[in-house]
């Protein structure tokens, strides 16, 4: 079986990255308008837990004189851009390290495409993986639950969909295609969607708590 992983949530905590793009916006707001990057942070990360992320540069823009388009334009860049404060979990290369060790690992991800590889670096993924691929990449319409970049892994492999096995977090995305082609679907109950209520479908085959789980299914599903 050939195992596949999302990132954000499933390798390390995607919340992580968001407050190094919150800290990244802050500093920019000091240079440019003086703005203490302190309590920005600061309310960045209250507006975030209170509305989610959708109007976050906004808020704090109005909050301080300094909303335009423009200005969260700019903001919105300096967060995809920067170079993230982020880490992934010792617990999490080492697992990588020896699923790559029996055989070849991927990795598929949704999200911007300079955010998504900026990730990857700060992470240091490359080294473990046959290959990684960034959905966007390849343009918005192949992001999941398009099976583009699945199908690019089989024709890499040779391999048919029962030996895939799909590791991710978000039931709203990540499972519903590759169940319907009978790949293997395992979701780890992390993150921001760890308590989600699927859709019919959209859940996938097999649950896990944590990563250090994984390993122990895999065997078992051979």
């Amino acid at each position: 079986m050939i195992p596949i992983f999302d990132l954000d949530d499933t390798l390390y905590d995607e919340r992580s990255f968001v407050l190094s793009g919150f800290r990244a916006v802050a500093e920019f707001g000091n240079r440019e308008w003086g703005i203490p990057p302190g309590p920005s942070v600061e309310r960045m990360t209250a507006t975030l837990d209170r509305e989610g992320r959708g109007r976050v540069f906004d808020d704090w823009l109005e909050a301080n004189g300094r909303h335009a388009r423009a200005n969260v334009r700019a903001c919105v860049k300096v967060y995809r851009h920067h170079r993230p404060d982020i880490a992934l979990p010792e617990r999490h290369r080492s697992l990588l390290r020896r699923l790559a060790a029996a055989g070849p690992i991927f990795l598929v991800t949704d999200g911007h495409k300079i955010a998504q590889g900026r990730k990857v670096e700060a992470l240091d993924l490359a080294p473990l993986f046959r290959r990684i691929y960034i959905t966007h990449r390849y343009g918005i319409r192949h992001a999941k639950p398009s099976l583009h970049c699945f199908e690019l892994i089989r024709k890499l492999t040779g391999a048919e969909w029962a030996e895939l096995a799909y590791i991710g977090d978000n039931p709203a995305k990540d499972f519903v295609s590759l169940n319907r082609v009978g790949a293997t679907t395992i979701r780890v109950h992390t993150g921001a969607h760890r308590d989600a209520i699927a859709a019919e479908g959209y859940d996938a085959g097999h649950h896990i708590d944590t990563l250090a789980e994984l390993e122990p299914l895999l065997a078992r599903l051979g």
